[in-house]
This record gives structure tokens, C-alpha cells and sequence, in this order.
């Protein structure tokens, strides 16, 4: 990457964040379910000495296992989860990664090696222990990417929305990055410190050697995956960056004859989930015809 591109790509403060933590400007939805959605349930569950809530509406494997971006809680899927229950029948689960939503915080750094952990005794505490097909978004994909890789048959397939995937986060983007992470880290220590703030910074705090190691993943080549792109990238000050994600997301999804690359149009990464739950609604479906 030549200096001229790489500093283009720094210069968007908002870039970094969008890329890896979805829409942290953006509130969870906010319109009402219907009213003859199945009943839901809400799960505790201790991991690590901390509390993970999940929330479950029965039906039939596959289990369908929805996880927001950074920033977001379960709510974000409020209007998308029970519109998928009543379509296909399917157990429902969502659920807030620590330090989101009504889940405890965690200190330190954010390591997607504990949101694995986190999810894996969730999982098993539902006892959802095989046939998953997992609908993750945003920085979310990168737990989905690290749990499907540690959990062999226990992952169907999957539906990436706007998701992180490895191809992207190569040494010279992270080194383009790395002065728009420490602008994003001084604004938010300069912010009150909130619960949605705090796990910001989290991210934020190792955000280079994670993401390197996130690089080094690989998706299985025996487990289906649709990769959702919006097509406005979470770029939007940068051409070249926008660019860079389109051609990363592409190349994910030509890696392997069992996966498809669908680009949801007139969607933002922060809004997909509701400016085109149609499109999602309709790549899950598809997903659960081919692994049921």
C-alpha cells in the first residue's frame, strides 16, 4: 500500500470503528415486535464469574444464533428474531456479549477468545451442543470465525451481515489504522464513561495485535457461509478503504464453492439489520435449506 492510500484511509477517524465495532453511534431498533411472535425466554449464565444474558424462543434445530456489533445489545435484533422464529420454526437465540446490554462487564482488554467462551457455555447451558447456524454482524463475525474454527460439527453454516472477515486485516491496513484508533480512543476517554463507551475502548485497547491475530483464521472449507455486504461499506470517508473491504468481503466468499456473496443494496453497515431484513431474512432461509 503506497503512503498516499495509506494515509487517506487513516485520515477517516470514523472508519476504524465502523470496521470492527459496528455502529457505535447507531441505537438498537426501535420498533415493536408482533404481537403474535412466539414467547421469549430470558437465560443467566455464569462463565468466568460473570453473567451472560441470552434470550431464546423455542422451536427446531438448527438453532439460529444472532450476535450484534460492537456497541449493540440483543435488542438490535428485536424486529429480525422473532420474524424468524414464525418462518421457520427455528430455535431463536440472541444474546449480549459481555460488557453489552444487560450482560456484566468484563475488565481488561476485549479478547474474542472469552466471547467464545462466553458463547460456548451459553450454548451448552441452552444445550445447543451441535446444529448452529450462527447470523453474526459487524465485529461479531470475528467471534463466529474463532468459534467455528475451535468447535467442528458443532456450526451448520452461517450468515455473515457486513461482518468482519480475516482477508481484510492485513499488517499494512492495521498500520493505516493505527493513528485513527488512538484518535477514537482520546474522544472517548474525553466522553462520560458509559457502559457502551467502556466496551469501546475495550476493543480498542489491543486493537492491532487481535486483529493480526484474526488475519491468521481461516474459515472452514466444509461449513456454508453467505457473506452479506452492505453496499455502503462502513468507508464512507474513504474511497480506498471502502474498496479495499468490498474486495476482502469478495474474496471470502469465492474461497470455497459452498459459500455465496449477496450485496444487500441501499444498506449501511450500522443499519443493515433494519434497512434490508428482507435480504437477511431471505439468505437464512436459504441457509436452513441447505443444512437441514
Amino acid at each position: 500500500m503506497n503512503p498516499l492510500r495509506r494515509n487517506k484511509i487513516a485520515a477517516s477517524c470514523a472508519v476504524v470503528l465502523a470496521a470492527s465495532l459496528a455502529a457505535c453511534s447507531t441505537s438498537d431498533a426501535a420498533t415493536s415486535t408482533p404481537s403474535t411472535a412466539p414467547a421469549t425466554t430470558t437465560h443467566r449464565v455464569v462463565n468466568a464469574e460473570h453473567e451472560v444474558v441470552f434470550h431464546v424462543t423455542d422451536g427446531k434445530l438448527p438453532a439460529l444464533v444472532l450476535d450484534a456489533g460492537g456497541g449493540l445489545s440483543s435488542s438490535y435484533w428485536k424486529d429480525l428474531a422473532p420474524r424468524l422464529a414464525q418462518a421457520t420454526g427455528s430455535k431463536v437465540i440472541t444474546y449480549d456479549r459481555a460488557g453489552e446490554g444487560e450482560s456484566d462487564e468484563v475488565s481488561g482488554p476485549w479478547r474474542v477468545e472469552l466471547a467464545v467462551s462466553d458463547l460456548e457455555a451459553g450454548l451448552k447451558q441452552l444445550g445447543v451442543t451441535d446444529d448452529v447456524v450462527l447470523v453474526s454482524h459487524s465485529i461479531a463475525g470475528e467471534v463466529a470465525t474463532k468459534f467455528v474454527t475451535e468447535h467442528p460439527g458443532w456450526v451448520s453454516g452461517a450468515v455473515l451481515v457486513d461482518a468482519n472477515v480475516p482477508d481484510f486485516f492485513t499488517d499494512e491496513m492495521l498500520t493505516a489504522f493505527a493513528p485513527a484508533v488512538e484518535e477514537q480512543k482520546a474522544a472517548l476517554h474525553a466522553q462520560p464513561s458509559t457502559k457502551k463507551n467502556r466496551q469501546l475502548l475495550s476493543v480498542m485497547a489491543d486493537y492491532a495485535p487481535v486483529h493480526r491475530a484474526f488475519h491468521r483464521l481461516a474459515w472452514p472449507q466444509d461449513v456454508p457461509v453467505t457473506a452479506i455486504v452492505a453496499s455502503q461499506t462502513p468507508f464512507t470517508d474513504s474511497p480506498a478503504a471502502a474498496q479495499l473491504w468490498r474486495d476482502a468481503q469478495a474474496r471470502f466468499a469465492q474461497a470455497a464453492p459452498n459459500r455465496r456473496h449477496v450485496v444487500a443494496e441501499n444498506a449501511s453497515h450500522e443499519g443493515i439489520v433494519t434497512e434490508q431484513p428482507d435480504v437477511i431474512a431471505g439468505a437464512v432461509e436459504e441457509m436452513l435449506k441447505t443444512v437441514r
